[in-house]
């Protein structure tokens, strides 16, 4: 017995060898009689001939069900005794995935578990990947992949695909990990009286966090006495236009999410503004781009100048 394969929804082809000693032929379905020669005595729509010669008798089944599925008999009667053949046709269902988690939002430290489960035909593989914000290979082969005290590592797109011989179905799930503020390390800023300073502050958290600046307990509020604060994304700026001698000190940025807050203190300092004076203190001395040349025309200059008295005094 011969066996056929067919995907659920396509159609199957049931081919039946003849010769010229054949003097009648039918297709069963069990006991069922689909074709007699050409009289078609099954109900079915989907049935119907396609070949009736002295060497082929073929009859087609479009959009295969899963019902289909069993033993198809060719009998021919020939002058001499009758035969038969069969072909048992065996119909796919490709995977459909029927139940999967909804995206969810979690604080850091909970137990997560999604759930993938499909239908199919043949059975089908459930294969779970983390595939966002970097690509993994498959984390768990099961229905269910448990991920234990969860951290903002293993939030991302989750995927779920599910496949057989048929075909492959794929979703995806979203895990959001909530955690609270972490300031990133901060740099003290020193700048000459009637620059422009700006101080950066950094925060990690989800949700994201909303800042504010302080100095001495008292909120800083934007556009105030010659400040400006932009906060853009995980980045908030507080810039002095033109900085005073008041405004150098502590500065406190504070990150708040609803999960808590961090914060982080930033000292503007004053330094002097290079002068040309500063020029002739040797390495020491704050320089620009250019102090280095300048300094070496300048020694030049005073060798020469001492070269001259020397000689005159002779």
């Amino acid at each position: 017995m011969d066996n056929i394969t067919v995907r659920q929804g396509e159609p199957v082809f049931l081919r039946c060898a003849q010769d010229n000693g054949v003097t009648h032929t039918a297709w069963l379905n069990r006991s069922s009689i689909l074709y007699a020669g050409e009289d078609k005595w099954s109900v079915d729509p989907r049935v119907s001939l396609v070949t009736l010669d002295k060497k082929e008798y073929t009859i087609k089944i479009d959009r295969v069900e899963v019902t289909d599925e069993g033993q198809y008999t060719c009998a021919v009667q020939t002058r001499s005794r009758p035969r038969t053949t069969s072909v048992h046709v065996i119909v796919q269902v490709p995977p459909k995935i029927t139940t999967i988690s909804e995206n969810i939002s979690v604080n850091e430290g909970a137990n997560v578990t999604l759930v993938c489960i499909a239908a199919g035909k043949p059975e089908p593989t459930v294969t779970w990947r983390h595939i966002s914000p970097i690509a993994q290979g498959p984390v768990s082969e099961e229905e269910y992949l448990e991920i234990p005290a969860i951290t903002r590592q293993k939030e991302g797109i989750y995927e779920c695909s599910a496949s057989n011989e048929a075909s492959v179905d794929v979703q995806k799930v979203k895990v959001t990990v909530n955690f609270p503020p972490a300031i990133s390390e901060a740099k003290d800023i020193g700048v000459p009286l009637g620059q422009k300073a700006i101080l950066r502050c950094e925060a990690d958290a989800v949700p994201s966090a909303v800042f504010e600046w302080y100095r001495d307990d008292r909120r800083i509020l934007n556009g105030l006495n010659g400040t400006d604060i932009e906060n853009r994304g995980r980045l908030s700026f507080l810039t002095f236009r033109n900085v005073s001698q008041e405004n150098y000190g502590n500065y406190t940025c504070v990150a708040t999410n609803k999960l808590g807050s961090a914060y982080i203190n930033i000292i503007l300092y004053e330094i002097s503004e290079p002068t040309s004076s500063t020029l002739l203190q040797g390495p020491g001395a704050v320089q620009d781009g250019n102090s280095g040349t300048l300094g070496i025309h300048t020694s030049s200059c005073l060798l020469i100048i001492l070269c001259a008295q020397l000689l005159l005094g002779l």
